[in-house]
């Protein structure tokens, strides 16, 4: 059986893959948002000496890290709903669990980060009459971004790559609108091939991105 390469009704249909783009972009820059914001409060609440705070939040780091994104998408999607009665706009959902997903991996960034601040600082601020929130938002937080970036970047790359996971759950993203195309051209290779250059695309400047940051860092 021979099949001859033909993009022409693939890229007739680029409109479609520019809409399931958009919807891609919007589920991992969200996520990458909430991912970057509350990963720096989980990875606190784990080094916090309480108990309380630091079981739970190492609890939601370890279930998360150590089970598949595709299972936690499926999940979210489909047990939620039916164990708690919480019906959400579908968007919402992916970005809920994409987002829990990066939130543990960054936490993990966030508390190498502040390990490797030099406790003179810390014991500086303290000397300068700062208090705990004023001491994590103004002393710890700059630094551990700064030093948590480049795997702060890598992870945000490995977000965007693994929205395409949603599509198994109908969310009409860049890969499930590309699996719509290829169904109605008949062309899943010319079709599959453009989906993978677009993420491809946008991934490399981001990795490129990525190492410069780390290259500047270990001169700093």
């Amino acid at each position: 059986m021979s099949y001859d390469i033909d993009f022409f009704y693939t890229l007739k249909g680029i409109d479609t893959l520019m809409e399931g783009l958009l919807v891609t972009l919007q589920l991992s820059l969200t996520s990458i948002v909430i991912g970057v914001s509350l990963g720096f409060v989980v990875a606190l609440m784990v080094m916090s000496p309480s108990k309380l705070l630091s079981w739970p939040a190492t609890s939601f780091i370890e279930i998360f890290r150590c089970t598949p994104a595709l299972i936690q998408i499926v999940w979210i999607f489909y047990c939620v709903p039916m164990l708690f009665n919480v019906f959400l706009d579908p968007i919402v959902m992916g970005v809920l669990a994409l987002s829990l997903n990066l939130i543990a991996f960054n936490a993990e960034a966030y508390r190498a980060a502040i390990q490797a601040i030099p406790k003179a600082q810390l014991d500086a601020s303290v000397a300068l009459g700062l208090n705990k929130i004023q001491t994590n938002v103004y002393v710890v937080l700059p630094q551990a971004i700064r030093l948590a970036l480049p795997v702060l970047v890598t992870n945000g790359i490995s977000i965007f790559q693994q929205s395409a996971l949603v599509a198994i759950v109908a969310i009409e993203d860049l890969m499930y609108m590309g699996k719509m195309l290829s169904t109605e051209t008949y062309r899943p290779i010319e079709t599959f091939t453009v989906v993978a250059l677009i993420y491809f695309a946008i991934a490399l400047p981001a990795m490129y991105i990525s190492s410069q940051l780390e290259k500047r860092l270990k001169v700093a």
